[in-house]
């Protein structure tokens, strides 16, 4: 075959150079390339890419990671916390379709350099707020007792009783004046412009990979990318772990002052930090792409090595046609006419549109689930925000990145066909949703806190019949809207040392410890002493023993997920024609931003906030962030609401498969192929024969049709 026998090297003499070569010289009129430029070029361009991958994950799990932490700092709702994590998704959505189609046309590593520039500005953004507001002040009743070092014995009810209407009238004077409320809206349009930034290089970079890499190798390259992709979201959340545990006011507040610890609700870590940090690495990741060419040629073996079952088989062809279309000047309204007609051509695709709402469904479930899932696992399982993203980043992404990985090397390995790829990721898909299920049976119970979800008595009470005030607490007189608890000797919970009935306290700060509380000797089994500590009680043992197999249930459920994660990409990369895979790229990611990345992380919010047992109150007395939730409720609703959107995506990705079968089913033995029909491909297969008789000068003629 003519593959077999034209050289490789075309830095050789021109007497060792093919016919066809010398065509293609002398009328580009340019010195050819060699082929270690082009893959040195290529291979400098995907480590770019790779770290600019690397990079907009940090930041976007920086974000993830440090939800929780704003919302208490900010004193906002989920919902609300919820709206500005899914502003990122409206800066994509804003440029994203545009972005796919007119940046194919521009200087892609150049744009790609831009957003990452713009990615940076967008993390310092979010950054800004705390080097702009007062120190963070929690909630407590202690004040006197934190500040001034006594050890002493306080009696807590007297001092609240004294205290009390003066420090209302001291917070609510201050109200007006408080800029930190609106402040969060910093970290909004900080977001937002990181949408905007991130914009350009996943389809950008994809296809420029995809134009210029041998076809085999473009499923590794895919893979190796969310494979790199995934030490993002893991070392951001290990540095979020790490910014979690230390104090917010780090360096400016004494430690020995802070009666609160990581494990309180109340606990706000240095979520600013990892935006600083983030914004650095996204500016270092835009760098090399200033220095990258417009375009690469492609390696001669893959040029020449197509066959008729190529997924890029016209490629070549179509950049010529480009090429001769940019030659000459054209007017805005041809322009958009061509946008229009390209966008009608990817929607009108059937089984592209089939695979969208099967993704769309997926992905609501799934960005709402990573959105909060450090809050469940505080929540459920007594976990502190540090120790939720460290086992996050340790425990749960690795595997997924492993299997990202293994699933692009099985794809190449076995050539997987459109069909083959489809059953095969459907089939990891389904399996990892099967293994979600389980986690409704490795929950706890919720923390047992006196007037909230036990009495005073240490029995359940339903949420409806709850009530802080008992006769062991009414000589007291105590705020209902404070939240400071305790933890009782007897193993209950209580609102406050107030609540609790504790007459004295000896110790300052987080080492407090509260005697003669009355209302741990109203529990009928308790025979022991009735003094008790600062913070919540832990969980129980049994509830260890559920993190644990939690924590295994979601690392065999991630990595089958990954499985499946590359073929499935590859596939709706592969449902249309090539010189619509930028914008079949572009207007995947625009829905799932609009119509997932928006809503999904605000109404899944809303649903958590419905489980809120008992909101704090912020220094004007207005309800603050939630401190304390529904354990089984949260359970139900967090893990039921992805539940319910992942499950009809599978009666969807039925009818995807029926499609395909139907189009593709004398093709089961051949390579992804992008939507051609076999007519079409097996015409191909006739001109490659003549191509191969007539010789190079007419194979020439034939890859310019």
């Amino acid at each position: 075959m003519t593959v077999e026998t034209k050289p490789s090297n075309v830095s050789d003499s021109n007497q060792e150079a093919e016919p066809d070569q010398l065509l293609d010289d002398e009328e580009n009129k340019n010195p050819p390339v060699k082929k270690t430029s082009s893959c040195t070029g290529l291979k400098v361009f995907l480590a770019a890419l790779s770290f600019s991958y690397f990079s907009k994950a940090l930041s976007g799990t920086i974000m993830k990671s440090s939800i929780t932490q704003i919302e208490r700092r900010f004193d906002l709702t989920s919902s609300t916390a919820g709206f500005v994590d899914g502003s990122f998704e409206i800066g994509n959505l804003l440029v994203i379709a545009f972005v796919s189609y007119f940046g194919a046309k521009l200087h892609r590593p150049k744009v790609i350099a831009v957003g990452s520039f713009i990615m940076a500005f967008g993390s310092f953004l979010s950054a800004m707020p705390h080097f702009f507001m007062g120190y963070y002040k929690y909630e407590t009743t202690s004040h006197t007792a934190a500040s001034a070092n006594l050890t002493s014995s306080i009696n807590p009810c007297s001092l609240h009783q004294d205290m009390n209407d003066t420090v209302l009238e001291v917070s609510q004077s201050g109200c007006e004046k408080e800029p930190a409320s609106y402040m969060w809206i910093y970290i909004l349009l900080g977001n937002l412009l990181r949408g905007i930034g991130e914009t350009p290089i996943t389809p950008l970079g994809i296809s420029y990979l995809d134009d210029f890499a041998k076809e085999e190798n473009v499923p590794v390259y895919v893979a190796c990318l969310h494979t790199i992709a995934m030490l993002g979201p893991m070392f951001g959340f290990l540095l979020g772990s790490l910014c979690a545990r230390l104090y917010v006011d780090i360096g400016f507040v004494d430690p020995g002052s802070i009666s609160i610890t990581p494990q309180d609700s109340r606990w706000v870590g240095a979520w600013w930090l990892g935006f600083v940090i983030a914004g650095a690495t996204n500016f270092l990741s835009a760098i090399p792409f200033c220095f990258l060419p417009k375009s690469l040629k492609k390696p001669e073996e893959a040029n020449k090595e197509k066959t008729s079952h190529s997924l890029l088989e016209n490629t070549a062809a179509m950049r010529n046609k480009l090429s001769a279309d940019k030659t000459k000047p054209r007017k805005w309204s041809v322009i958009l006419k061509d946008f229009y007609n390209s966008l009608k051509k990817v929607l009108g695709n059937r089984m592209y549109f089939t695979y969208l709402c099967c993704s769309l469904l997926q992905f609501s479930g799934f960005i709402g689930f990573v959105t909060y899932k450090p809050k469940y696992m505080e929540q459920q399982y007594g976990q502190s925000t540090s120790k939720s993203n460290f086992l996050i980043g340790v425990t749960t992404l690795p595997p997924v990145g492993l299997g990202i990985f293994i699933g692009g090397l099985i794809m190449k390995k076995y050539k997987m066909s459109f069909i083959g790829a489809t059953k095969f990721s459907f089939a990891m898909s389904f399996l990892s949703y099967a293994i979600s299920l389980l986690h409704f049976f490795v929950g706890c119970d919720n923390h047992m806190v006196a007037g909230i979800t036990v009495s005073y008595e240490g029995n359940s009470v339903p949420y409806y019949n709850n009530s802080l005030f008992s006769a062991c607490n009414s000589h007291c007189k105590c705020a209902s809207n404070v939240w400071d608890p305790v933890c009782g000797a007897n193993g209950i919970t209580y609102v406050s040392a107030c609540l609790a009935g504790c007459d004295t306290s000896v110790g300052h700060g987080r080492n407090t410890v509260f005697h003669n509380c009355r209302c741990l000797e109203i529990k009928s089994s308790w025979t022991g002493n009735n003094s008790a500590t600062l913070g919540q009680c832990p969980k129980s043992d049994d509830c260890s023993k559920n993190f644990i197999y939690y924590t295994v249930i979601q690392i065999i459920g991630g990595f089958c997920y990954a499985l499946g994660a590359t073929p499935s990409y590859m596939i709706m990369f592969r449902c249309v024609q090539p010189e619509l895979k930028a914008l079949a790229v572009g207007l995947f990611t625009l829905a799932m931003r609009m119509l997932a990345g928006v809503p999904a992380p605000v109404y899944f919010g809303a649903a958590i906030d419905k489980t809120c047992l008992k909101w704090g109150s912020t220094g004007c007395g207005k309800r603050g962030a939630c401190r304390l939730y529904d354990s089984n409720a949260i359970r139900y609703v967090f893990l039921g609401l992805g539940a319910i959107l992942r499950g009809p995506s599978f009666l969807v990705g039925i009818i995807f498969y029926i499609l395909i079968k139907k189009d593709f089913q004398n093709m089961d033995s051949r390579p992804l192929e992008n939507g051609q029909e076999d007519a079409a491909v097996n015409k191909k297969d006739n001109c490659k024969i003549k191509e191969h008789l007539q010789g190079s000068s007419d194979a020439e003629n034939e890859s310019s049709i």
